[in-house]
């Protein structure tokens, strides 16, 4: 029986951190993945795939928006496949880049499925030979998350998908039902929607992406409609069905009925634990569906920690790397100081949504007034230059106009112009350094500027400075 002082669960962006922090501190390690491939669900089933379609998506939009001059029309049954272009390069690539990293720091590579014996023990099942029995003084349990199934909607895989399997589909369906107001219903709606396809969005509140403030949801929204995409929002789905002929009928609880060629089910998503056997460890998942951490990552059980998405928000791949990396030095008592709460987030529809810091909601009912300052892409040069019509950038302060207590942008490059405001929070700086400082013109960049002599322009005992 072999003996690893750390077993890592996982080799999605969590599960490769952690195992490489455990190894250059010296450990040896073993990484469990069940998948032939390196990178779980974010690298073959989401962030990457979902990513290059959106890139594809938005030339086809920009390029039908130039139909005066291409004439641009998409071919009738288009097949996926060339909406995704070079993914297995990509892919592979990736697959390869992981494998030497995990080789070049001597981390043992097992391909199989893992579930506990004890607290201590994990049976390994592989495809082929015996099980084998595996034990550490530590594991970290990195397996990711699934879709969550409703029990109202009947998942097949073929007419009615979840966000794992949606892009299996072999044609560019003519329309598309999507359930849900999240991250990825958010995404798939709009990148279908500029691809042609009659998208009908379909959730229970008001508006899509409840974490963020409604001005800019509300420009998402627009920017979805614009394209011809349908929200409707404050409506319950009572039911879906496949016809068995060529339509999936959704219907819902006020008695309207949407009627698609496909559906696709974005109800969240739970810890991917389901063939783990966590109570032989002594673990138990939340009321969320998550594994439970302490502030050090820790479960219950003193030498068995988690990260990633099995723990539930943000899951985020960016903060997914740094609790991976945090967990092993935690758990072999390696000091770090305390993880940053600045993690931006990004929303990869069309057009991209960034967030970093407190909402506007959110800071009204901490401190009693804030002032805010926006920008709107379309007053800036390069937003007309570039044709944006639905961005916005957004700057929430203290109630003195001076400390910045979070930034939101929607429109397009929002989740690369995030990371100005970012480093400005992060360096405790005032507003005023965005007015100080000189961007490149035109830039979407300038937007700072805009928004922080917004903010400067209603304060009252600072006024005059300016």
């Amino acid at each position: 029986m072999k003996h690893f002082d750390v077993i890592v669960i996982g080799s999605g962006p969590a599960g490769q951190k952690a195992a490489v922090q455990a190894a250059k501190a010296g450990k040896t390690v073993a990484i469990v993945e069940r998948d032939q491939w390196l990178g779980g669900a974010c690298v073959h089933r989401g962030t990457i795939p979902s990513k290059t379609l959106r890139e594809n998506a938005l030339r086809v939009k920009k390029m039908r928006e130039n139909a005066a001059l291409s004439n641009f029309e998409l071919a009738e049954d288009l097949e996926m496949s060339a909406l995704i272009d070079r993914l297995n390069d990509v892919l592979q690539a990736h697959d390869g880049f992981m494998a030497k990293q995990i080789e070049r720091n001597s981390i043992e590579r097992i391909h199989g499925r893992a579930c506990f014996l004890s607290d201590q023990e994990l049976e390994i099942t592989k495809v082929r030979g015996e099980p084998e029995i595996l034990k550490a003084t530590n594991f970290i349990i990195a397996s990711g998350s699934i879709p969550k199934k409703p029990d109202n909607v009947a998942i097949d895989h073929e007419n009615i998908f979840d966000s794992d399997s949606i892009l299996t589909l072999l044609y560019l369906p003519k329309s598309l039902t999507v359930l849900g107001g999240g991250v990825i219903a958010s995404e798939y709606a709009s990148i279908f929607q500029a691809l042609g396809v009659k998208v009908t969005m379909i959730d229970r509140y008001a508006l899509p992406l409840g974490f963020m403030d409604a001005d800019l949801t509300e420009k998402f929204v627009h920017a979805f409609q614009e394209m011809g995409g349908t929200w409707l929002g404050e409506t319950v789905v009572k039911s879906v069905e496949w016809d068995g002929v060529s339509e999936v009928i959704t219907t819902c609880e006020d008695g309207s009925v949407v009627k698609s060629s496909k559906l696709l089910c974005a109800a969240g998503r739970e810890a991917n634990v389901k063939d783990l056997h966590i109570e032989k460890a002594g673990l138990a998942l939340n009321e969320q569906g998550n594994v439970s951490v302490d502030e050090m990552l820790k479960t219950s059980v003193d030498h068995i920690y988690a990260a990633g998405d099995v723990i539930g928000p943000p899951s985020l791949a960016s903060a997914s790397m740094e609790q991976g990396r945090r967990a092993s030095c935690n758990a072999l008592g390696i000091g770090v100081g305390p993880m940053s709460k600045m993690i931006p987030s990004g929303i990869y529809g069309i057009p991209e949504l960034s967030s970093v810091g407190l909402t506007e909601q959110q800071a009204s009912k901490e401190l009693s007034g804030v002032i805010v300052g926006r920008a709107n892409f379309e007053e800036i040069s390069r937003g007309q230059i570039n044709d944006i019509h639905d961005g916005m950038l957004k700057i929430i302060c203290d109630p003195q106009g001076e400390k910045i207590l979070g930034v939101q942008i929607v429109g397009e490059g929002a989740t690369e112009l995030i990371h100005i405001g970012q480093m400005a929070m992060l360096s405790d700086s005032n507003v005023d350094i965005f007015v100080e400082s000189i961007f490149n013109f035109p830039t979407l960049a300038e937007a700072y500027r805009v928004a922080a002599l917004a903010v400067i322009g209603q304060r009252t005992a600072q006024s005059e400075k300016y």
